[in-house]
């Protein structure tokens, strides 16, 4: 069975994670959500992500703030790809998350996304485009929807619309 993988570094990150999860149950994606920490529980990080793996993971969505190591604890441990969401909620409201994220050696890619919601919400987008690359179903369900969005930015165009 493939999945995606998500892991958030602490509860307090359900909620922005859990956009993630309502879109891939959504697109009907198969996901496994656990908490794992790479500094409170990184014997359990690791082990989980080899589980992971073995169980049919095919990408792993990782979500932590502050000095947010999580998606690079499981890039050191994985070859499967790696998204990273930066989470708010510090006194430097996410960017240390970014930094923390985006700044990879080389060789330990996370392609890191925005910080919060949007990055959640992008984030289980991503892992869905990477899963359509062999999933012709997922591919096609990924572009019905991009025209919804496209007849739906329409409408409220033609709402709003003044030409001179």
């Amino acid at each position: 069975m493939k999945f995606i993988s998500i892991v958030m570094g602490s509860m307090s990150d359900y909620d922005i994670v859990s956009e993630a999860a309502k879109l891939l149950e959504k697109f009907d994606v198969k996901y496994e959500l656990i908490i794992s920490s790479a500094h409170r529980s990184p014997e359990r990080t690791h082990e989980y992500i080899k589980t992971a793996e073995a169980k049919g993971a095919k990408v792993f969505i990782a979500a932590a703030g502050m000095a947010a190591h999580l998606a690079g604890a499981i890039a050191a441990n994985t070859t499967k790809p790696v998204i990273g969401i930066p989470m708010s909620g510090s006194a430097l409201n996410g960017m240390d998350a970014l930094y923390s994220t985006v700044q990879m050696p080389s060789g330990m890619p996370v392609a890191t996304l925005a910080i919060g919601k949007a990055g959640a919400i992008n984030a289980a987008y991503l892992a869905m485009q990477i899963l359509a690359l062999n999933d012709d179903t997922l591919a096609q369900k990924l572009l019905n929807d991009r025209e919804s969005k496209k007849e739906a930015l329409r409408a409220d165009s033609a709402k709003v619309e003044v030409i001179l």
